[in-house]
């Protein structure tokens, strides 16, 4: 009854069914001949996870940068410390004067003075500050943090950029194994195709039941040259991240997921707050603020220095020193200053100081917050994640007896061709759905690893 219903279609409609898909066929052969011609000629190179983030780790432009400003800072705190050390000078010069009125008069008496002069004056000086309210010390301190404060940039810049690798990582993967399901169900279904041709040919079934596989066929080339799409900007952009030629084809083995024990949130929370970089560094910046304070309130202690000079001074002409005609004074001191007018213009600063280190305490809180809620989103999209799997093999089970039952029947001629075609559709779908769902597992482990500081450790 129901093929007879069919044969009964016009024959422009049965025409159009039988071009339609043969077209639709010809031109997904066509654009996937073009997209796979070129990578034939492509250097292949399959890579562990570990060896990909040891050269991104490597190759990183952006941990370059990131070292350049450690030596930066360790730089600024070793200038902090030249401060302690004593200043010195030397200096000689020549002073010619010219004297056209010599003449002084006092009273009944005159003076005449030369109508011409020259000196050579040589000055050589060490000066040295003894004390100058610990401010020196206070900005060795301070630098000395913000050194510490760099070095936890780097960690906290390694722990994206390992990140970065393995979400690309495992993009790939997730591409490579649905392009593998992908020819798995091209081999099945080209299997039916040579069935369902047989079929017709013995006039069991329709063209048009032939036509529906070759349709299915179709949609199926259709989305492997999507993923094909994907997979090469993914695989350039991994390739840019790792150091690699542009033109290296990034092959990924089977990755083999140990089985993880989920941990209670709690546990997940404390790491974080041990291991995450930034709360180390809002305390290291709280102590910088600390020590800021400190350094503001010097300002109204006095000052208490020491220098030793010398002097070379000739009125000869002559800039060779001839005895009788130069000195040499040498002296020595110490200087105490106090600018008490610091005193009462000095405490507005100190506030402001206080109220950066406040600023500071206050981040270092909001931050927290934001970790706790990140850290629990991770978790909860991990277990999900484990437990969508779960569920995907049983519903690969179950798309696997149907797909056999009504494989069953429709060599029987008791399913239609559409009920054939639907049942390896579900199949099909869930085995990507599966394969996906393993890789958006994984990535969601390192992603809650990232999440408390772990990722690198």
């Amino acid at each position: 009854m129901k093929m007879t219903t069919q044969n009964k279609k016009p024959k422009h409609l049965t025409l159009f069914n039988a071009v339609h898909p043969l077209c639709l066929y010809v031109i997904t052969f066509v654009i996937s001949g073009l997209l796979f011609a070129e990578t034939a000629n492509a250097q292949d190179r399959t890579i562990t996870l570990d060896e990909a983030i040891k050269l991104g780790l490597d190759n990183s432009k952006v941990l370059k940068l990131s070292q350049s400003k450690i030596d930066q800072a360790v730089s600024e705190y070793k200038q902090a410390k030249d401060q302690a050390l004593p200043t010195g000078k030397v200096s000689y010069g020549y002073n010619h004067a010219e004297i056209p009125a010599n003449r002084l008069a006092f009273g009944a008496e005159s003076f005449n003075l030369p109508n011409r002069a020259d000196a050579y004056l040589g000055i050589l000086s060490l000066n040295q500050t003894i004390f100058a309210g610990n401010k020196l010390k206070y900005a060795r301190e301070s630098t000395d943090l913000l050194t510490q404060v760099a070095r936890l940039d780097v960690d906290n810049d390694k722990d994206q950029i390992t990140y970065d690798i393995i979400s690309s990582y495992y993009g790939l993967y997730k591409v490579l194994q649905s392009k593998k399901v992908v020819d798995q169900n091209l081999s099945t279904i080209d299997g039916q195709i040579k069935q369902a041709q047989r079929f017709f040919d013995q006039g069991i079934v329709t063209k048009n039941d032939v036509l529906r596989f070759q349709l299915q066929r179709s949609n199926i080339q259709l989305n492997g040259i999507d993923l094909e799409t994907n997979r090469r900007i993914i695989n350039y952009n991994l390739n840019v991240l790792l150091g690699l030629p542009e033109g290296t084809q990034l092959n990924i083995a089977q990755i083999t997921e140990a089985d993880r024990q989920v941990a209670p949130l709690s546990n997940y929370l404390d790491t974080a707050v041990t291991n995450r970089p930034e709360f180390k560094q809002f305390d290291l910046r709280t102590k910088v603020a600390e020590t800021n304070i400190k350094s503001i309130r010097a300002n109204t202690l006095p000052t208490l220095a020491a220098s030793v000079a010398g002097y070379y001074v000739d009125a000869n002409i002559n800039p060779i020193p001839k005895s009788g005609n130069f000195i040499t004074p040498l002296s020595a001191g110490l200087t105490l200053s106090w600018n008490f007018g610091s005193l009462w213009t000095n405490k507005n600063k100190v506030t402001e100081a206080k109220i950066e280190r406040e600023q500071t305490v206050i981040n270092k809180s909001i931050t927290f917050d934001r970790v706790k809620d990140e850290v629990n989103q991770d978790y909860q999209n991990y277990t999900m994640a484990l437990e969508k799997i779960k569920l995907l093999q049983t519903s690969i089970e179950q798309a696997g007896e149907n797909n056999k039952i009504l494989e069953s029947k429709y060599k029987s001629n008791i399913a239609s061709a559409t009920d054939r075609a639907d049942a390896e559709t579900l199949l099909y779908q869930a085995q990507i759905n599966l394969e996906l769902a393993k890789a958006d597992a994984g990535l969601a482990y390192y992603t809650l690893l990232k999440s408390t500081g772990k990722i690198n450790k």
